[in-house]
C-alpha cells in the first residue's frame, strides 16, 4: 500500500527537504504540499490523503484548526503534527483534537519517516512534546 501524504509547512526550504525526504520512500507519496492552513482542507478534500503532515504556526488557518476541519471533514485522513513549537497548550489541543501524532521538528529523519507509517496505519504516535 501506498501511503499518500499531504504536507503544509509554511518555510519553503523545509517543506521542500520534507518533500524530497519522503518521495526517497518507495511507500510514500506526497499528493500535495503547501504554505498555508487555509489550503489544507481543500487540499485534502481533492487529494484524499491518508495522512496530513501539519505544521502547527501557518500564515492563514493553523495547524491545530485545520486538523481539527480534517477530523470533521475528512475522518479517514490521519493527522500528524510536526512542529518547532511544542508548547503545553499546542500539545493539549492536539490531544484534545483527536490527532494520531505529533512530533518536534529536531527529531530524526528516520523517526518521521517511521511515524508517517505508524500514523497510516491507524497507530498514534506521541513521541515528543509536553504533557
Amino acid at each position: 500500500m501506498r501511503i499518500r501524504v499531504l504536507l503544509a509547512e509554511d518555510v519553503d526550504v523545509l517543506r521542500e527537504t520534507l518533500v524530497a525526504l519522503l518521495e526517497l520512500e518507495s511507500d510514500i507519496d506526497v499528493v500535495a504540499s503547501m504554505a498555508a492552513g487555509d489550503r489544507i482542507v481543500p487540499e485534502a478534500l481533492t487529494h484524499l490523503p491518508d495522512v496530513a503532515l501539519l505544521d502547527v504556526d501557518l500564515p492563514g488557518t493553523d495547524g491545530l484548526t485545520a486538523a481539527a476541519e480534517l477530523q470533521d471533514r475528512l475522518p479517514a485522513c490521519n493527522v500528524l503534527i510536526l512542529t518547532g513549537l511544542a508548547t503545553p497548550d499546542s500539545h493539549g489541543r492536539a490531544l484534545a483534537i483527536g490527532v494520531s501524532g505529533f512530533l518536534i521538528k529536531d527529531g530524526p529523519a528516520d523517526d518521521l519517516v517511521d511515524a508517517v507509517r505508524r500514523v497510516a496505519r491507524g497507530e498514534r504516535v506521541f513521541a515528543a512534546g509536553p504533557v
